[in-house]
């Protein structure tokens, strides 16, 4: 299992100039947590988190801190507890920021010959049952050699911030990929299936990552390193049933706060009555 976690977070400048944009809190816990309880819950218990220069905090956040004295014992410093003794987890910086599909690469050492799940470290999945176990049934079912990745249907208007797949319905809700378009033009593609970044993936991914050139920014865009590895394997595309939360500006990541202390069964009540008096 590995979490990409080396982004630089520069659309929350000045936040995340020294503090990591997986540390953004959403209600009482940072964002990378999130995506950990997702990882496990889905059954992962060996975890690569691949952070970069100035991410020192995601690795601090899962040690035990005795600094922090009886606090140790708050019920949700035991959760976190309880949540890290659930799995191994290990830390790989990735040297220079040269985008998602080089990030992912740095865990190929550690991944080896099997076929493994990707998770953003800045992007909050809840389904039921969790999103990557879902992705794992999906390749079972296609015989396990074939890449997965999740997609969902976006808005028009939305189709150019996405890397976008086409190809035929094979079953409902699975695409048999035969293209991906990363952030297309308008009208460049009919398609509006778009890549929402959870993914499970073969070990031929490293060979196409290692063979893929740098794009935009002197980058290695995974939508392009997919690109080559369906030379040679076959990739999926699938809906899934949940809900994504992206944190990737101020606005998503201050909505996905509202919605989830909405749902929050002590600060719900007392943010619907703050809002209704702040809008009238």
């Amino acid at each position: 299992m590995v979490i990409p976690a080396a982004g630089q977070g520069t659309r929350f400048l000045p936040a995340t100039k020294s503090m990591p944009k997986e540390m953004l809190p959403v209600l009482d816990r940072p964002v990378i947590q999130y995506v950990v309880e997702e990882a496990i819950a889905s059954g992962a218990d060996d975890i690569t988190i691949i952070t970069g220069r100035g991410k020192r905090a995601v690795e601090d956040h899962f040690d035990h801190n005795p600094d922090l004295g009886p606090a140790n014992d708050l019920p949700a410093l035991k959760d976190l507890e309880r949540l890290v003794e659930g799995a191994t987890l290990h830390f790989v910086r990735q040297r220079a920021p040269r985008g998602l599909a080089d990030a992912i690469g740095c865990a190929a050492r550690h991944v080896g010959n099997e076929p493994f799940g990707v998770l953003l470290g800045d992007t909050i999945n809840l389904c039921d049952p969790p999103l990557l176990r879902q992705l794992r049934e999906h390749q079972e079912r296609l015989g396990g050699d074939a890449s997965v990745i999740a997609v969902e249907t976006v808005p028009p208007e939305k189709v150019s911030d996405y890397g976008i797949v086409t190809g035929p319905e094979v079953s409902p809700g699975v695409v048999a990929v035969e293209d991906l378009v990363e952030k297309p033009s308008p009208g460049e593609v009919e398609s509006r299936l778009g890549i929402t970044g959870a993914y499970y993936l073969t070990p031929g991914i490293f060979s196409a990552i290692r063979d893929t050139a740098p794009g935009r920014n002197g980058e290695v865009q995974l939508t392009d390193a997919l690109h080559r590895l369906m030379g040679t394997e076959r990739i999926y595309a699938v809906t899934f049933r949940g809900t994504r939360y992206d944190i990737g500006d101020r606005f998503l990541w201050l909505r996905t706060n509202i919605e989830f202390a909405l749902k929050s069964p002590d600060l719900g009540p007392r943010l619907r009555l703050w809002l209704r008096e702040v809008m009238r």
